[in-house]
């Protein structure tokens, strides 16, 4: 190992900055009292070099730095360190221990899914000098208003032997499917969990196959700039990144956005029982929210809480996702568990979060999507009360219980329904955001999938190995008198049917749409609503569904390019309600089976409404009126009486969708003044 030339370095950045042949390193410890920075010029479990620093030397304020000279392009590195051992106060500074930079951007030792490489007993930090031509690459920059969000798990979307692509559960199984993305008709797809996490820490076996279950989602991050190199069909570190980035440039060539589920409320270090990697041995008391006795508080529902709120830790989230934007060529984010990125270090909720605050105003953030899933696994609810600016989106979980719970029948919920369908206006108008802040969703990774909805009345969870208490009991779903398959052809069409149903309301919601991948074609879980360890059929998308029910993914791209042709479906601004002088209208109006008589007080399943798209200065526009019959039996609805310059055109029902598939449409006659609409359907008629 030759002798490398040492300087003191500098306090910033923090991990490794390159400059010329030298390298300079930079790590926060507040209580570190010893520091040893390990290299390794090949991965091996033994550092051809360690050096300790100086403190006095290579150290100012709370930084310890290095500069070095003359390592090569690529190389391995970890550290150790040695403090105060004093658990009740937070401190757990243990010198054998190995920790990875929180900065690395790269994590070796898990090039392999579903493998920990047999060479090491503790993950590396690797650097690479790399370069990559991004070209004139630019961000579509989609309004959030004309956004259709797809999500999906980037293994899982082509890992089945059914998605016919050269490199199945990767990166680029999702470059070769973009043209069916394109076909499909969304503008962003969001990506569950690529930075670095370990799929091996999971604990559970399979009570029926016996075999050891993984942590497939990837919600247990060890390293926030690290890529999921297991993700890249190269299988090794630096080939992740070029794939990566590959698939985000081609995505961007195609109009297409990458939004990234990023988890800052917890990490992969979970609990005092869990194995110490790098945040723990750093600095235990400053990354973690702790109790007076030193145990971690689990407001995650995971074994920690990051502290996210503390200075250093939130200085590192920002820097997380500037680098995430400005290196990858991101285009948003949704947070996980995003409540917990209100609290203090006491666990305390705060009015005026300064994370929040700092990512809705930072300059290179500006014009990225940012999405709260503004709830926590201790009870917070933040749902149109999330403490930040207009910036914020939110998931809105209140959309998807309530369209759940009228769509399989529920009555006496029209008046709420009403809100939710015109962009939960409740929710967001009183701290001055707008409909499209409302991410509307009926179903998401976590949960059901739109077929077990109408397949399934319960959960059936048994094989992730915790006899079938985890996931939620509160499905709102139905299965039409059978649990689970059928070749009964009455209750599949039934619940094709519904189906339809759910996708028209998400659809015709003002707000912004997000699609579970696999919706579209009936793709199924076999019942399993918290799918999170099952890295197999249960959770891959079968593509085999997509010639099966090509009549539902037709429906899904015709509904699509319905709502992206008509502005009136996703306004910028919530309806006023006042009364156009042109048409005499106001911009929306209730109705139900009789014109101008909106039951909200009732039981009724059944609601109509009227959109005045028409313009006050004779700029072009039209009407649309929805129809929405959810009674066992059919009504007759009163069509609008409004101006009589064009007639009103049949556009669709979820009764019978051909027409609507085919791209037909029917003029009424001028004298009809009713439109029967059948059982448990919508349709839809404009003007």
């Amino acid at each position: 190992m030759p002798i490398f030339n040492q300087r003191r370095g500098r306090p910033l950045p923090f991990g490794i900055a390159q400059i010329g042949s030298w390298h300079n390193f930079a790590i926060f410890s507040k209580h570190a009292t010893a520091v040893w920075l390990r290299l390794y010029l090949k991965k091996q479990q033994t550092p051809d070099h360690e050096i300790q620093l100086d403190p006095k030397l290579n150290r100012t304020g709370d930084v310890w730095h290095i500069l070095i000279q003359n390592l090569p392009d690529c190389f391995y590195y970890m550290y150790r360190m040695d403090g105060p051992w004093n658990p009740e106060q937070g401190c757990i500074f243990n010198r054998q221990h190995v920790l990875l930079d929180p900065y690395a951007k790269f994590i070796a030792g898990l090039e392999v899914w579903g493998k920990r490489d047999p060479k090491l007993n503790h993950f590396l930090g690797y650097f690479e000098a790399a370069t990559y031509d991004w070209g004139n690459d630019q961000p579509p920059n989609t309004p959030l208003s004309d956004t259709i969000i797809y999500e999906l798990h980037v293994r899982g979307f082509s890992r089945h032997s059914s998605a016919g692509v050269d490199n199945p559960g990767t990166f680029q199984g999702i470059l070769e499917k973009i043209p069916y993305l394109k076909s499909l008709g969304i503008t962003a797809v969001e990506l569950m969990p690529v930075q670095e996490f370990d799929e091996m820490d999971c604990q559970y076996v399979n009570p029926r196959t016996k075999t050891r279950l993984v942590n497939y989602w990837g919600y247990s991050t060890i390293g926030f700039f690290a890529l999921k190199t297991a993700y890249a069909a190269a299988g090794d570190n630096s080939g992740a990144g070029r794939e990566f980035k590959d698939m985000v440039k081609k995505l961007h060539t195609e109009n297409l956005e990458v939004i990234l589920d990023v988890v800052f409320n917890h990490t992969g270090e979970g609990d005092k029982t869990r194995p110490v990697l790098s945040f723990k041995g750093i600095e235990n008391s400053i990354y973690y929210i702790l109790d007076e006795s030193g145990d971690y508080q689990n407001y995650s529902g995971c074994g920690n809480t990051l502290n996210c709120n503390h200075p250093v830790v939130r200085n590192m989230i920002m820097d997380v996702l500037r680098y995430w934007v400005v290196e990858m060529h991101v285009d948003g984010f949704r947070f996980d568990l995003a409540a917990i990125l209100t609290r203090d270090e006491k666990g305390d909720v705060l009015t005026n979060p300064p994370l929040l605050e700092a990512i809705a105003k930072d300059p290179v953030l500006s014009r990225t999507k940012i999405i709260a899933e503004a709830w926590d696994a201790a009870g917070l609810y933040q749902v149109g009360s999330f403490p930040a600016s207009k910036r914020w989106a939110e998931w809105n979980g209140r959309y998807r219980d309530t369209i759940r719970r009228f769509v399989q029948g529920e009555p006496g919920i029209t008046g709420e329904i009403a809100t939710r369908l015109s962009g939960s206006e409740d929710l967001y108008r009183h701290s001055d955001r707008n409909p499209y802040h409302s991410i509307n969703f009926i179903t998401a990774h976590d949960g059901f999938t739109m077929m077990d909805l109408v397949s399934y009345k319960e959960k059936h969870n048994q094989e992730n190995g915790e006899n079938n208490i985890d996931g939620s009991d509160h499905n709102f779903s139905l299965n039409f008198g059978v649990e689970g398959e059928t070749t009964d052809a009455d209750i599949l069409s039934k619940r094709k049917q519904q189906i339809r149903n759910m996708a028209t309301m998400l659809m015709l919601s003002q707000g912004t749409p997000m699609i579970l991948a696999g919706d579209e074609f009936g793709n199924s879980q076999a019942g399993n609503n918290n799918a999170w360890c099952q890295d197999n059929e249960i959770s891959w998308l079968n593509w085999e569904l997509l010639d099966k029910n090509r009549d539902l993914l037709n429906f899904w791209e015709k509904l699509i390019k319905f709502r992206k042709n008509h502005a009136a479906l996703h306004r910028k601004r919530f309806f006023t309600g006042e009364i156009n002088k042109r048409s005499g209208l106001a911009d929306i109006s209730w109705h139900n089976t009789q014109q101008g008589k909106a039951d909200f007080d009732s039981p009724a399943r059944s609601l109509a409404f009227l959109i005045d798209d028409t313009g006050s200065q004779g700029e072009k526009g039209e009407l649309i009126y929805t129809a929405i019959n959810f009674n066992e039996i059919p009504l007759d609805f009163e069509i609008p009486a409004v101006s009589e310059e064009k007639n009103w055109t049949y556009v669709l029902s979820t009764f019978d969708p051909a027409p609507f598939i085919g791209g037909s449409t029917s003029p009424l006659p001028s004298d009809q003044q009713t439109i029967r609409v059948p059982p448990f359907s919508i349709t839809v008629l404009i003007k």
